[in-house]
């Protein structure tokens, strides 16, 4: 779907008129990425990413350019917005979302791919294209699934577990740039406090969850909901009985799994693996 445009001019999609804005009002102030950065203290690549529908950012830089610019409350409104766009999602994701957003604790196990929440840019982008996605929806999706990491950023984010399979690991990307960028965040992201990361190693065996990709929600008031996923569709499971039976399959992978500690191990091992130039 085309984005939609004001009579302004300006987009009406939340994230990308969120994106716009930034880009007007650095460029009416007459800086540069790198002049914005020194200027405010922040890296100026984070302030491209933004820019170009990336990410979002977290409160505290978008109350940084709202000072900045003088414009008091406008940029933190739209960013409010476009973190809570949920039109840029497919239909089948949204009532997922909707239920994500209130969760108190999120686990997941991944069977062949990364968890969006700890994707990069460069292998979002390489997954979605291999789904068939391509062009302006392409970018729309890897944007969208961008913004989805604002969950876990912040000291009000959920406690959030995911157990990867070693298959995982070892499909690389084509790009061992972008590869190495992701192994590296997923082990940045294996030492924040609230994250927790464990990887499945072959040698555990055959397991109840070796074709499920599956994510547990728990709720505000202790109900736990389940969501499954393959590349063409997913399910949101809310019955008491096959919830269960889903999360008695989890604790036994989780029993499994490598501890925290190993599995970062892990993860360095693979990243030594990659090299460093993209030509070799």
């Amino acid at each position: 779907m085309p984005t939609r445009r004001a009579v302004t001019g300006r987009s009406r999609e939340p994230r990308a008129r969120f994106a716009e804005e930034l880009r007007h009002l650095r460029t009416e102030r007459g800086d540069s990425l790198r002049q914005l950065g020194e200027r405010l203290g922040w890296d100026w690549s984070l302030f491209g990413k933004m820019e170009k529908g990336e990410t979002v950012g977290g409160p505290e830089v978008v109350e940084a350019l709202d000072q900045y610019y003088g414009t008091p409350g406008m940029l933190l409104a739209l960013w409010e917005l476009a973190i809570s766009d949920q039109t840029q999602f497919k239909e089948r994701y949204r009532r997922y979302m909707a239920l994500e957003a209130e969760a108190t604790s999120l686990w997941h196990f991944a069977v062949s791919v990364l968890p969006g929440l700890l994707q990069t840019p460069g292998y979002a982008r390489e997954v979605l294209a291999a789904g068939g996605i391509k062009g302006a929806e392409l970018d729309q999706q890897v944007g969208a699934r961008m913004g989805r990491r604002e969950l876990l950023v912040g000291d009000q984010s959920p406690p959030f577990r995911t157990i990867v399979s070693e298959a995982v690991l070892r499909t690389q990307l084509r790009n061992s740039v972008d590869w190495r960028g992701q192994l590296e965040h997923l082990g940045e992201m294996g030492e924040r406090d609230h994250v927790t990361v464990q990887v499945l190693p072959f040698s555990a065996g055959p397991h109840g969850l070796d074709s499920t990709d599956v994510w547990f929600l728990r709720l505000p008031g202790g109900r736990t909901v389940a969501y499954t996923e393959n590349a063409y569709r997913g399910e949101l499971i809310e019955a008491d009985e096959p919830v269960e039976r889903l999360q008695r399959a989890y604790d036994a992978v989780r029993d499994l799994a490598f501890p925290p500690a190993e599995s970062r191990k892990f993860i360095l091992r693979m990243l030594e693996e990659v090299p460093c130039d993209p030509s070799t």
